[in-house]
């Protein structure tokens, strides 16, 4: 992705790339949230001697190098964000991705790759490039793709932008459909350190389409943010001004060693009693069922059946769903065998759906369902096949 934008980097600065795991040929090592990358990232770089460094990021390595910033401010000087959000689209967007993968493979992700990635003109007339794309996504980890998916489900930091306090390039192609000028305004709004670069005739692989554009962009930010370190004669402190890395990780060149700052430790207050399971609750009902399923039965929810649903957020989500005893695709096949006992096909549908996203395969629960044939009764489990068919082929026949 960056190829056209290294030669010229080198030329000022040490550049460290990386790819995502079990993409590029990486080693399959699924990781589960965008902080575990960043902190995978982070003892690349511890061993390989870097400790402050500038980053940039594309679309998934943009919200790699945010998770930098806020979780790890002490390590980075200088960030570029480029096609990136402080959100990707929705939670329910991602892991309906993740089923479809998980059916069909990665082919028809593949397929509509570069009619999301470039303009249409770039795609006509750079075929070879087009190509690429596909055999990219094509040959990744399904279950890497899965879990970044997952991860960019999890992935939500509006609220914390202002907590960024490195000078930051947000740049972002004209056309991109996918990250488009709107996202990048929102996180120059919210980082108080940020400017825009809005690159014409391009779409969501910016560096790709107008490298010529990007590198100069990169050049001129890095240069101008990267400070090497110096003592205030006054007070006899180390302060590093400000720096570069992505999907390029671009450290400063080698100088005389600095002094190490230590991060603060801040002791959380003590607390006492046992927590409100209602916010790890919600949090998982979320999750499993969908923000849509979730919004729009609590939006249903009146002064009749409010306390009903807030009792079913606390005690089912929060009590149960969130013990650590089982996973959730255990979790699934128990609720769906309990449901198909019961006859409570409504129900099951949602769950279903549920079972999907938590990592169940329709081959997993149509095995579910066998089972609950001869425990539950044939009748039972007719009408669950009946439900559970309509709701697989809604959930893993992929758009157009």
């Amino acid at each position: 992705m960056f190829d056209r934008q290294v030669p010229e980097l080198v030329n000022q600065w040490r550049v460290f790339r990386f790819d995502l795991p079990g993409h590029g040929g990486a080693p399959a090592h699924a990781a589960g949230s965008v902080s575990d990358l960043a902190d995978r990232l982070l003892a690349t770089l511890d061993a390989l001697g870097v400790q402050r460094f500038g980053y940039a990021g594309c679309a998934f390595g943009g919200a790699v190098g945010i998770e930098l910033a806020l979780r790890h401010p002490e390590r980075v000087a200088s960030l570029a964000l480029i096609a990136a959000s402080p959100r990707f689209g929705t939670a329910d967007e991602f892991r309906q991705r993740g089923v479809i993968v998980r059916t069909n493979g990665l082919d028809p992700i593949a397929r509509t790759a570069p009619e999301r990635w470039f303009t249409g003109g770039f795609a006509a007339a750079q075929p070879a490039i087009t190509e690429w794309a596909v055999q990219m996504v094509r040959t990744t980890d399904p279950g890497c793709y899965i879990a970044a998916c997952e991860a960019l489900a999890a992935f939500d930091v509006r609220a914390e932008l202002s907590r960024i306090g490195v000078p930051t390039l947000v740049l972002v192609g004209s056309d991109d459909q996918v990250t488009g000028p709107a996202e990048a305004r929102t996180l120059v709004a919210g980082i108080p350190d940020a400017r825009l670069a809005v690159v014409p005739d391009a779409s969501h692989l910016v560096p790709v389409e107008q490298p010529t554009a990007v590198t100069d962009l990169l050049v001129r930010h890095f240069s101008t943010a990267w400070q090497p370190a110096f003592v205030d004669s006054a007070t006899g402190q180390v302060a590093i001004p400000g720096a570069l890395a992505n999907p390029v990780v671009v450290a400063p060149p080698q100088t005389a060693p600095i002094a190490e700052i230590a991060p603060a430790v801040v002791v959380p207050p003590q607390v006492t009693g046992r927590p409100d399971p209602y916010d790890a609750g919600i949090k998982v009902r979320r999750e499993v069922l969908g923000d849509a399923h979730v919004d729009r039965t609590l939006a249903q929810a009146d002064a009749f059946s409010g306390d009903f649903q807030e009792f079913l957020t606390r005690y089912a989500w929060g009590e149960i769903w969130d013990r650590p005893g089982l996973d959730r695709r255990s979790r699934s096949c128990v609720t769906l065998t309990a449901l198909v006992a019961g006859g409570h096909l409504d129900e099951l549908a949602v769950h279903t759906r549920a079972a999907l996203r938590n990592g169940l395969t329709p081959v997993e629960i149509g095995e579910v369902l066998l089972q609950a044939a001869v425990y539950c009764g044939v009748p039972a489990a007719n009408s669950a096949f009946k439900v559970a068919q309509r709701v697989i082929r809604e959930e893993t026949t992929p758009t157009e």
